[in-house]
């Protein structure tokens, strides 16, 4: 083996920490690709998309040499503009967890491409995120592995379907009255992991605390309308509301008002954990408590435990692509680059239709951006359908800041530069910059904050080039940065009200339109409410302190045997809800 040969083995090695790679005998790996791989999932694994037809070996000296030269350089807009911006198809990547998954790929593909992950194994989901997955809602923000878990474990009254819908969860069914002001579950016959009975007492002292004024759960601004819930009998809870809230069961469902057991312990279900590491939990179903105990199964089979664990986007994609994975959730568009690096196969990547928002508040309404006209020349210099392109031909723009009219009179308010022609758009807007700076001669620099990652950086690229356009200088920062102008918001709605949206659009926004979002949450009956709603979506699409630029992209790997995994707007998977379909 030669010098190069021997130093990329090295390299290689020291990626796949894991011991994916034994002996570290490179020859021995590609030979093996040969042999396993199809030409065109080789093809896959070069920039130039090879023809299979009498090239396999150009292709399989081409991987030698990608595998053996160092992993660095700049895409085609990083060498335009001087970003750092990692090739989305190619050898090459700017970023180290990039570099990680072509290297690791190539070395272990060899190992698994000839083999098919069995069926009667647990089911094993990677979490993109922190690795973390125990947390408590009253403290803040979830990770979503947390979210995930907590949902496994600790259900609400009433819990997310694989659609997105809502079925029972610890509630076997409920009825709304006096004109939407009241809404009555019924419990279900279910008990603790200790075998206590779960009653109506435990449920609703959960329930305050969740509520209660020292909690920092994230769900509190949106169930104002709750006046109190009380337990009417030891199966019967009663949400009295001050004013109807047809939503309201969403938020119930959502992992934050996840009910766990007096003792702070596991909830009611759907799974327990069995086993629990500091990398990950092996979760069990639960017996249901109805059954007669004869009919139980002694103990549930293989394919019906699931591990759960969490971890960074660019390992759980490798474990995916390794074929030690069934799932890989709560992927953003942060990471989505780094799917077009790795080996999955198209089939296996979903979409899911999310509903929220994906634009850039108007973070400081000073400068350039004090006027409307000055900040619809922003909205209007940003290519949509080039920026969403740039990621996936299934990512759809929108220049909206509702996805319909949900509960408003009126389908979404319009902005007034939509109407504008494309060919025209960019001229309308160096006009308004050229205008501003007759007045303002100063050096014109915008500050937009985001995430890291490699999808980020792929999104500054597009938005960067396209006010440069207007003779616009920006600066990326941090997403946190107090200082920025812009500042992206990717969000996914946990229910279906326009006055979400509205209220967290508007951050900041005129006054007056601050004060109706606010006020809309008083209003006497639902007609009114829908009015106003309509009112504020149309005066904030006027004010421009939004800039819509998508729907929020979301993404998981899916292996054939999840067969029952189902895309949907909440962009929530519940890990009973994978395989099969609900007796």
């Amino acid at each position: 083996m030669n010098i190069k040969a021997r130093r990329a083995v090295m390299r290689v090695n020291r990626m796949t920490s894991d011991g994916l790679l034994p002996a570290g005998r490179l020859d021995e790996v590609l030979n093996k690709l040969r042999l396993c791989l199809a030409p065109s999932a080789l093809n896959r694994m070069t920039s130039d998309r090879l023809s299979p037809a009498g090239r396999l070996d150009r292709v399989w000296n081409k991987l030698r040499l990608s595998l053996a030269r160092s992993a660095r350089g700049r895409g085609e807009i990083g060498r335009r503009t001087g970003l750092k911006i990692p090739r989305p198809y190619g050898c090459a990547g700017s970023s180290p967890a990039v570099r990680t998954i072509i290297l690791g790929l190539a070395a272990t593909l060899a190992l698994t491409a000839c083999e098919k992950r069995p069926d009667d194994i647990p089911v094993d989901v990677s979490v993109i995120g922190a690795n973390r997955l125990a947390a408590d809602p009253r403290r803040g923000p979830m990770p979503t592995g947390a979210r995930v878990l907590r949902d496994s474990v600790a259900q609400g009254l009433v819990r997310f379907d694989a659609a997105g819908g809502i079925e029972p969860g610890l509630a076997e069914r409920w009825i709304v009255i006096d004109d939407g002001r009241s809404i009555i579950f019924r419990l279900k016959e279910a008990t603790w992991s200790d075998g206590r009975p779960v009653v109506a007492d435990d449920v609703v002292r959960q329930l305050k605390r969740a509520l209660g004024s020292g909690s920092r759960n994230t769900l509190l601004p949106y169930l104002t309308a709750i006046d109190e819930i009380v337990a009417m009998t030891p199966q019967v809870i009663e949400v009295r509301l001050s004013r109807p809230r047809p939503d309201l069961l969403k938020l119930f469902a959502q992992p934050e008002l996840g009910i766990t057991a007096p003792d702070g312990g596991e909830g009611s279900g759907p799974f327990r954990i069995a086993e629990a590491s500091a990398a990950s939990v092996l979760l069990r179903p639960i017996d249901d408590p109805t059954e007669v105990a004869d009919d139980r199964p002694d103990a549930p089979k293989p394919q019906d435990l699931v591990r759960l664990r969490a971890e960074r986007a660019s390992t759980a994609i490798l474990r995916f692509a390794q074929r030690r994975s069934d799932l890989v959730e709560g992927g953003t568009f942060l990471d989505w680059p780094m799917i077009d690096l790795s080996d999955v196969a198209p089939a296996n990547v979903r979409l899911d239709p999310a509903a929220g928002l994906f634009g850039l508040l108007v973070a400081r309404r000073d400068g350039f951006l004090s006027t409307r006209d000055n900040r619809s020349a922003i909205a209007l210099a940003i290519d949509r359908a080039a920026l969403t392109a740039a990621f996936s031909d299934g990512w759809a723009p929108t220049d909206t800041i509702l996805p319909e009219a949900l509960d408003s009179t009126s389908p979404p308010a319009q902005p007034d530069w939509s109407s504008v022609p494309d060919s025209e758009r960019l001229a309308m807007a160096q006009a308004r910059v050229v205008t501003y700076r007759r007045t303002s001669p100063d050096p014109l620099v915008l500050r937009i904050a985001l995430p890291e990652g490699p999808g980020a950086t792929l999104l500054y690229g597009q938005i960067a080039a396209a006010i440069a356009r207007l003779g616009i200088t920006t600066e990326r920062v941090a997403i946190d940065d107090a200082t920025a102008h812009l500042r992206l918001i990717d969000r996914v709605a946990p229910y279906d009200s326009a006055r979400w949206y509205l209220r967290a659009a508007c951050q900041p926004c005129a006054l007056p339109i601050a004060r109706l979002i606010a006020e809309i949450r008083l209003a006497p009956d639902v007609a009114t409410r829908a009015r106003m709603l309509a009112q504020a979506d149309s005066a904030l699409t006027a004010d421009v302190a939004f800039i819509p630029l998508a729907r929020p992209l979301r993404w998981s790997l899916v292996a054939p045997r999840l067969r029952q995994w189902t895309p949907n707007a909440r962009a929530f998977h519940p890990l009973n809800r994978l395989r099969t379909d609900p007796k």
